[in-house]
């Protein structure tokens, strides 16, 4: 179950680094793929200490799933919100200068 859960995080990891990686922020992007490779490091140990156990790779399957849709899913929502709240703030000059 464990595996399911760093899965998920995982994901949450990767998603955060495509989005720092993509708005060029050096720091950040770095200081996230050293905690991605010490999940993968983690994921590995346990993966290859029963490599015969097929359902390790299912739960961790499973939780990177879920992880990548529920932060593909909230950061589609983020993205909607910052968008409507662009659409406010520049609709605003405009409703003045009608004055």
């Amino acid at each position: 179950m464990i595996l399911f859960f760093i899965g998920f995080l995982e994901m949450i990891i990767a998603t955060a680094w495509t989005r720092v990686v993509t708005k060029a922020q050096i720091m950040a992007s770095g200081f996230v793929t050293l905690v991605n490779i010490f999940i993968w490091y983690y994921v590995l140990q346990r993966i290859i200490s029963d490599i015969s156990n097929t359902q390790l790779i299912v739960i961790y399957a499973l939780g990177c799933a879920i992880g990548t849709m529920f932060c593909t899913a909230y950061f589609h929502y983020f993205d909607k919100i910052c968008r409507r709240k662009n659409k406010v703030r520049s609709a605003q000059p405009v409703l003045q200068e009608n004055k």
